[in-house]
């Protein structure tokens, strides 16, 4: 929003105080590129609420297709909507979860977190879902701090 102020008086001021392009067009320069910034932020700010939610596996499953196996781990959320993480050929997260684990959905990062790690030996990163040993306090491939 601030942007797209500053863009329209910038190139109002132009137009006013330059010899190269008179008001009207430098105004209207300066408003497409204002909508420009308009849209682009409300695209964003559209984007960004993913809140998080708390909830509950309920359920893991394993399926074989012709090609790999599928893991299915089933969260319902304080909502009751049921939702599914499918991992193909990786049983590395589903063994992570247990039946009856309390998790926190982060939307921003579109990640699970367990809220009991008490008896794991790993732990992922909630930023890159890298896997690290649950000694660790920060993640080697991106930096971030590991949610304990």
């Amino acid at each position: 929003m601030i942007l797209a102020t500053v863009a329209i008086a910038g190139f109002y001021l132009y137009g006013a105080f330059s010899d190269e392009m008179d008001n009207p067009e430098a105004l209207r320069i300066g408003m497409v590129i204002s909508s420009i910034f308009l849209v682009v932020g409300l695209l964003s700010a559209r984007s960004r609420k993913r809140a998080f939610w708390d909830g509950l596996v309920i359920d893991k499953k394993i399926r074989k297709t012709e090609k790999y196996l599928v893991y299915t781990v089933y969260i319902k959320s304080q909502t009751g909507k049921v939702h599914e993480r499918r991992y193909e050929n990786d049983n590395t997260v589903f063994n992570y979860y247990k039946i009856g684990d309390e998790v926190r959905f982060h939307g921003k990062l579109n990640s699970y977190e367990k809220f009991d790690k008490s008896g794991d030996d790993i732990i992922f990163c909630n930023a890159c879902a890298f896997l690290h040993e649950i000694d660790e306090d920060v993640c080697r491939n991106c930096g971030c701090p590991l949610l304990k």
